[in-house]
């Protein structure tokens, strides 16, 4: 096994520089952090493209504001948790001028929208150090499907860190299917789901080894920044809600009391037609578009975070013995949640009649029969001196190293194989996929991806089209300090 580079060393020791420099900031200059301190309504800042170009001034800094009912220092775009929403249609040209006012590098990743992977659009490895200023540039292209997709960081090796921090907003691209009829009828509500560790005085906890190493989740979980919201369902009686996993670990297994859940979207865009569920997980980077009809006794439901388990006991037992029971408050600790928790509630006054579903949305074609197979397998171990590092084919991260060589307008066929202790949800940035089987087993619908789970002792066959952008991308662990600590491989699509 090759040893983690000193890079990637450096950065799992040093991972609790934002929380300590968060720390400093809020006992520093009270009178400024007063000024950035603010209540907001999530939907409140929406940017539109205008006469075909979207421009937006974007920053990242650290700034007091008012989060789940309390006052926290946090990493945020433009003062908001979270960021601001943009909305754009295919073909617009899109100008984001992005400064950088953390203490740290940084830069931006437009994950699941299929536009450039170099220069200045989706180009995860660009540095934008301290201070500077980029302008990122490009165009939507025509065909790019309707969907809702999102903007994070993505420097590796503060990956994790900055996302859990807070930076992360929404963009939405505007399509087909928002023409529906039925679906146009519906209110539509964006739910940002993201989770943070802070102290008593609202303060970025510093993470502990065992968190990082599973995966950090905080205690505060928030919707678009806030505790349990209510959301109302108006009286035509159809509520759209489009949720996005924009937490770093933590999993969303979510239901809604006596109401199921019908299905019209995946990462990647819209379905055929719907498919009623009872249950929606989401792994950190998934997105789903729901609708939910107010049919029951009008009152109030409960949006609930059922329980789920994502890494082996047996290796968080062998790891807690190791080095000592740590108390959840003071990492932002995995440890399971044994009881269901309260997102939001759902609310409506009046009983309405049974209002209609739509019966078909966009077809999903299926892909041609795959030119090439590759095989990945996904595991960990660990390093003597330096601890666990996170594993492609039995390999960790190298920068320089491309790992795996594509060609432009093929389909390949990539068997994803889990063969360690954790819930590992798969990412490739720039191209989404279709989930063709799992363990042999082939999947009930087709939809487009981007994020898929691959389970412990699961084998995951995805089908994906590599179109339109050559250049140098990446795939990777969407458990970000997995990614950080190894679990991400080169990939360079060649013209």
């Amino acid at each position: 096994m090759k040893k983690i580079n000193r890079r990637q060393f450096l950065t799992i020791t040093s991972s609790s520089a934002i929380a300590v420099l968060i720390a400093q900031c809020s006992n520093g200059n009270t009178q400024e952090n007063q000024e950035n301190f603010q209540t907001f309504s999530s939907y409140n800042q929406i940017n539109q493209s205008q006469d075909g170009i979207l421009e937006v001034d974007l920053i990242a800094s650290i700034n007091k504001i008012n989060l789940g009912n309390k006052q926290a220092y946090v990493l945020n775009y433009n003062g908001k948790i979270p960021g601001p929403r943009l909305e754009a249609k295919p073909g617009d040209t899109i100008r984001i001028n992005f400064t950088n006012k953390l203490p740290q590098p940084t830069n931006i990743h437009y994950h699941g929208l299929h536009i450039p992977i170099t220069g200045n659009a989706d180009n995860i490895f660009l540095k934008i150090a301290p201070g500077d200023r980029l302008t990122y540039q490009f165009q939507i292209p025509q065909n790019h499907p309707a969907g809702m997709f999102w903007y994070h960081p993505h420097f590796h090796g503060l990956t994790a860190e900055q996302l859990f921090g807070g930076l992360a907003g929404l963009f939405i691209v505007r399509g087909e299917l928002d023409e529906i009829p039925e679906v146009k009828a519906a209110e539509e509500k964006f739910l940002v789901l993201q989770d943070f560790a802070l102290d008593r005085q609202g303060n970025l906890l510093p993470s502990q080894e065992l968190s990082i190493m599973t995966g950090r989740e905080g205690d505060l979980i928030t919707v678009n920044g806030q505790s349990n919201p209510n959301l109302t369902i108006p009286p035509q009686g159809l509520l759209r809600l489009r949720i996005l996993n924009a937490s770093t670990s933590r999993f969303y297994r979510l239901s809604l009391e006596e109401h199921p859940f019908y299905l019209i979207a995946t990462d990647g865009g819209a379905l055929t037609e719907p498919i009623e569920i009872s249950e929606l997980l989401l792994t950190p980077g998934e997105r789903a578009d729901i609708l939910i009809q107010a049919n029951r006794e009008p009152g109030k439901y409960r949006l609930l975070n059922l329980p789920y388990q994502r890494v082996g006991m047996g290796m968080m037992g062998r790891g807690m013995m190791g080095r000592g029971m740590m108390g959840r408050g003071m990492m932002g600790s995995n440890a399971p949640e044994n009881q269901p928790q309260v997102l939001a509630t759902v609310s409506y006054d009046t009983k309405v009649a049974a209002v209609p579903l739509p019966s078909k949305l966009i077809p999903v074609e299926a892909l041609p029969k795959a030119q090439k197979v590759r095989r990945f397998q996904m595991n960990h171990g660990m390093i003597p001196g330096q601890g666990m590092a996170f594993l492609f084919n039995g390999q960790p991260y190298q920068l320089e190293r491309i790992d795996t060589q594509v060609q432009l307008n093929t389909v390949e066929d990539w068997e994803l194989i889990n063969t360690g202790m954790m819930d590992h949800p798969f990412h490739v940035h720039g191209n989404a996929f279709q989930v063709v089987s799992r363990n042999g087993k082939p999947e009930p619908y087709l939809a487009w991806k981007d994020v898929v789970l691959v389970r412990p002792g699961e084998t995951v066959l995805i089908r994906m089209p590599f179109r339109d952008f050559p250049g140098k991308t990446v795939y990777h662990c969407h458990i970000l300090d997995h990614e950080d600590l190894g679990m991400m491989g080169n990939l360079e699509i060649q013209a």
